[in-house]
């Protein structure tokens, strides 16, 4: 998917995704992908305590390193974004995990904290910002109608991994120190690249088909005829090969699609994402540390965070299955809305929270919330832009989250440190994450829906749901069809006098067309010009 035609210069026709078959594969390896991916930049917190004591470091030096993979995770969109466009999805993952292993086993030979940034930090936060974009691609392409379950499911690979991967690496450091640890952690990313070999493209160009279709009729009614037929052939094949030399774009094509700027609903959802993540990650962050300044033991203050994981595993595949039903399924934003109200609010009503009882109330709501925005995130920007767009779109938007993950958490450290009062930092969080809800659900209602009237026909195809099922199979029926009308002619058709001048005029409606700028002849393919990535009709509302 993205990789361009090296005879045509553009992308394969957008082809009906299968929803099952080897989309399961595709979404274990996305599973298996969005795990590293999320968990692993917070599993090797594990090792800071023996970093800090070999380097001779503080604390705050080694959380550089899990900031630093986070960064590469969301400020390298646009490059992941890039060589998708360029190359596809599987070479890109192949790379990506070689990166992300070797930087974690050219970590465990490192000699000062500068060493780790680079390997661990940048090397390895490279890699899997090269895994985890084209995976959520794959997994737009072979799912369309189960699409919203598919990125539940893949979404709960980051619980699941955090949950395994802590443990694991606690493990690892009592048994081969810090060092074998990372050795081995690297070892398991390479993991990453039998994900990468699975993600098969599919394999199919609607465009071929139909001219298949096409050249075989006229082979099969032309072949028979006399002299004046092969003429009528000849005239006809030269016809076809001038108007494809003229339609044949520049073969240069868009590595970043910044068109998808012009589409009012991915403005709405980068900026209501952009002020999400600035209180998003907060509460998690400072729930530790919160709860042992309340008088919470360590071991069960640290058990809150296995809560909200536990709960958070069963609520995003449980979203998914909510988010694909009938009557939901054209309104996800409107419950993606919902899901950051309800984790907006869930922060401010335990703001005040006093004893463990009310923290662990706390961490099981912001559990449900948490997975139903993480289940629901990417699905919804799926809805907006289209798979033909999304390697673009998402590598835009994470780029755009990388700014707010560098202000967000670190800010809300300052005001700790100044006000020494956790309940004003959960306030200031769950208002807003409460305000990127309203935003959306508002902002979305007035402009999208109310804002403009929308024809029917364009209606169909900026609902987000089932929009890219319902072009592959307009365009299958354009193939039957022409093909029984095709057949009606031949029937028609008695001598190759009558078929050489069918050519004949053929031809020259062909060029009066093209002399006005109407569309060309039937003798062409029949692949509409909506099929090309570059011209998808953009879902103007969710």
């Amino acid at each position: 998917m993205g990789q361009s035609d090296p005879e045509e210069g553009q992308l394969p026709a957008p082809v009906k995704p299968p929803d099952g078959g080897w989309g399961w594969v595709v979404l274990l390896g996305c599973f298996v992908i969005t795990g590293f991916s999320y968990a692993f930049p917070k599993a090797v917190s594990v090792y800071f305590k023996e970093l800090m004591r070999d380097f001779h470091v503080g604390y705050s030096d080694t959380a550089w390193i899990s900031s630093i993979m986070l960064a590469m995770l969301y400020g390298t969109g646009p490059v992941s974004s890039i060589m998708v466009n360029q190359f596809g999805c599987r070479p890109v993952m192949l790379i990506g995990g070689l990166l992300a292993s070797s930087g974690m086993i050219l970590a465990s030979f490192t000699t000062n904290i500068i060493e780790l940034y680079l390997t661990a930090g940048v090397l390895t936060g490279l890699g899997m910002a090269l895994n985890f974009q084209p995976s959520l691609i794959m997994l737009g392409s072979y799912f369309d109608k189960r699409r919203p379950l598919a990125n539940g499911l893949a979404a709960a690979g980051s619980p699941v991994f955090l949950s395994a991967l802590s443990p694991l690496g606690q493990v690892l450091l009592e048994k081969f120190g810090w060092r074998g640890g990372f050795l081995i952690m690297g070892g398991l990313l390479l993991n990453c690249c039998t994900c990468g070999a699975v993600m098969r493209p599919l394999e199919m160009s609607m465009k071929r088909k139909m001219e298949k279709v096409q050249d075989q009729y006229e082979a099969k009614e032309m072949l028979p005829i006399g002299e004046k037929t092969e003429e009528a052939m000849t005239t006809t094949n030269e016809a076809k090969s001038k108007k494809a030399k003229k339609k044949k774009p520049p073969k240069g094509k868009k590595l970043l699609d910044f068109s998808i700027f012009s589409n009012r609903g991915f403005v709405i959802y980068a900026i209501s994402k952009f002020i999400l993540v600035l209180g998003l990650f907060v509460p998690p962050i400072l729930l530790v540390n919160y709860a042992k300044d309340i008088g919470v033991p360590d071991t069960e203050a640290a058990f809150l965070l296995s809560i909200i994981g536990f709960i958070d595993i069963f609520a995003r595949p449980s979203c998914g299955v909510v988010a694909g039903l009938k009557f939901i399924r054209p309104h996800v934003a409107y419950l993606f809305s919902f899901a950051m109200l309800f984790n907006g609010l869930t922060d401010i009503c335990s703001a005040r929270a006093s004893n463990y009882t009310a923290l662990v109330i706390f961490c099981v709501f912001f559990g449900i919330s948490y997975g139903m925005v993480g289940a629901l995130q990417f699905e919804v920007l799926m809805a907006i832009v289209g798979s033909q767009k999304f390697s673009s779109a998402i590598g835009l938007v994470l780029l755009i989250e990388a700014v707010a993950v560098l202000i967000g958490p670190p800010s809300a450290g300052r005001l700790v440190d100044a006000l020494k009062n956790y309940e004003v930092i959960f306030y200031l969080a769950g208002s807003e994450v409460v305000l990127s809800s309203l935003f959306l659900g508002v902002v979305s209602y007035c402009c999208l829906n109310r804002g403009k009237k929308t024809p029917p026909s364009a209606k169909t195809s900026s609902t987000g749901g089932g929009s890219d099922t319902e072009e592959a199979e307009s365009d299958a029926q354009e193939v039957e069809d022409h093909a029984g009308d095709n057949h009606q002619q031949s029937h028609s058709t008695n001598n190759a006098l009558i078929v050489g001048s069918d050519a004949v005029n053929h031809l020259r409606e062909d060029q009066s067309m093209d002399a006005v700028g109407r569309p060309e002849g039937d003798g062409e393919a029949l692949m509409p010009v909506r099929c090309n990535s570059n011209q998808t009709v953009e879902r103007e509302s969710f």
